[in-house]
């Protein structure tokens, strides 16, 4: 067996010394969630995913990949492990609670005549 392979196109690349799992797989690198601000003032947006071995690896790679013509001014990485977020198939039973509190509709209060800016 040689000690580099070509798999997936990206060049010669080192086997031996890789870890693996018990089965002899290489094991994955953690994935990591990028978010990006453009300018300051803005909100962070979600551009993309990649792995890497930890999270210092993991803010280089994403400056690298994510921001190469200079887009952003800010950049988060987040363990995707760490992401907790509803199911859109749970919508309405996680959602429903703020169904009976209409005070916190803009309809319930009335607006003063000639208001322009709220």
């Amino acid at each position: 067996m040689s000690d580099y392979t070509a798999a997936g196109g990206h060049g010669a690349v080192p086997t031996t010394g890789v870890p693996s799992d018990e089965r002899g797989a290489r094991r994955s690198q953690p994935l990591w969630e990028v978010f990006v601000r453009s300018r300051r003032g803005l909100s962070h947006t979600h551009v993309g995913s990649l792995h890497a071995p930890d999270a210092h690896m993991a803010l280089r790679n994403a400056r690298d990949l994510y921001t190469r013509r200079q887009e952003g001014v800010s950049i988060w990485v987040v363990a995707a492990a760490d992401v907790v977020a509803s199911s859109p198939d749970e919508k309405d039973a996680f959602f429903d609670p703020a169904g009976d509190k209409p005070y916190r509709h803009p309809t319930f209060y009335d607006v003063p005549e000639g208001l322009t800016h709220l």
